[in-house]
């Protein structure tokens, strides 16, 4: 099995849509990280998360705003030889995308990116009231760069080329 660059922006995309939770990663002042698990919504090449406006989370991202966030699909345990566990592998596809995170306090903008965050989870059209848009903390992160693999791709041979 294998590990496949996955270059088409299409196929990127699909990835991060068939997500429901992403992985913001983030650093301190001292270089420790800290990750968590988010909701997100996603268009073009920007990645929108919301959360309450004040924690850790809201401490480190104002100290340092670079941020990494990885989206996951799929877990299937894999292998080519049941007895062999260097075979084994989980069969997935990876998004990693790196850039700096920017806080949104413009209510109208909050308006517009809460219904780009619903998107990503129903078709249904949503209101929000103006508490809930003043109170909610959103920010975003235009997409510097990203990356994205297959693992546990099935191996090319002369034999199977064609399946």
């Amino acid at each position: 099995m294998r590990t496949l660059f996955i270059d088409e922006q299409q196929k990127i995309e699909a990835i991060i849509r068939s997500c429901r939770t992403c992985y913001l990663g983030l650093s301190d002042a001292e270089n420790q990280p800290y990750v968590l698990p988010m909701n997100f919504g996603y268009e073009n090449d920007t990645i929108y998360l919301h959360s309450g406006q004040f924690g850790l989370k809201w401490d480190i991202m104002k100290q340092n705003p670079k941020a990494c966030i990885t989206f996951v699909q799929g877990d299937e345990l894999k292998y080519q030889d049941e007895l062999v566990a260097c075979s084994w592998r989980v069969k997935s596809k990876s998004v990693i995308a790196t850039g700096n995170i920017e806080f949104v306090d413009d209510y109208d903008e909050k308006v517009k990116i809460l219904h780009i965050f619903m998107a990503q989870y129903s078709n249904q059209r949503f209101e929000f009231n103006a508490p809930a848009v003043r109170n909610v903390g959103v920010f975003k992160m235009k997409i510097v760069q990203m990356h994205a693999k297959e693992f546990g791709a099935k191996a090319v041979t002369p034999w199977n080329k064609n399946e």
